[in-house]
């Protein structure tokens, strides 16, 4: 069953992140930086801080709305949510330098990858 929450959730929440994405790039009108996908990861940013404090001070929601919510819906709509809340939760326990270390580290590997990406598919 927690299987099929994940798989609905992330569905939805891809979805959902498709739609507001490309709906705000429009009403952008043309601006070649990409202010959907902030405006994306910054809400899911948002949503999982909001939510996951509801959890720790309300005890809101059992376990499997959690993973529905958590892993499927916010991860589907955005994965930059999950690096939000995890960095921030070292910074809490005053794991200052691995907060530090996943952020740049996050940053710098994911653009690395995505360029290295567009290098091997060149090659193909």
């Amino acid at each position: 069953m927690s299987y099929l929450l994940i798989f609905i959730g992330s569905g939805l929440g891809g979805v959902l992140r498709y739609l507001f994405g490309t709906s705000v790039q429009k009403l952008a009108n043309g601006w070649i930086f990409p202010i959907g996908t902030l405006c994306v990861n910054t809400l899911g940013c948002l949503l999982v801080g909001l939510l996951a404090q509801l959890v720790e001070s309300k005890g809101l929601f059992p376990r499997d709305q959690r993973l529905f919510i958590f892993v499927g819906f916010l991860g589907g709509f955005t994965t930059f949510s999950s690096f939000g809340y995890e960095t921030v939760q070292l910074l809490r326990d005053g794991q200052w330098l691995y907060a530090s270390c996943n952020a740049f580290l996050q940053v710098l590997l994911g653009l690395v990858c995505v360029a290295l990406g567009y290098f091997l598919g060149r090659l193909i």
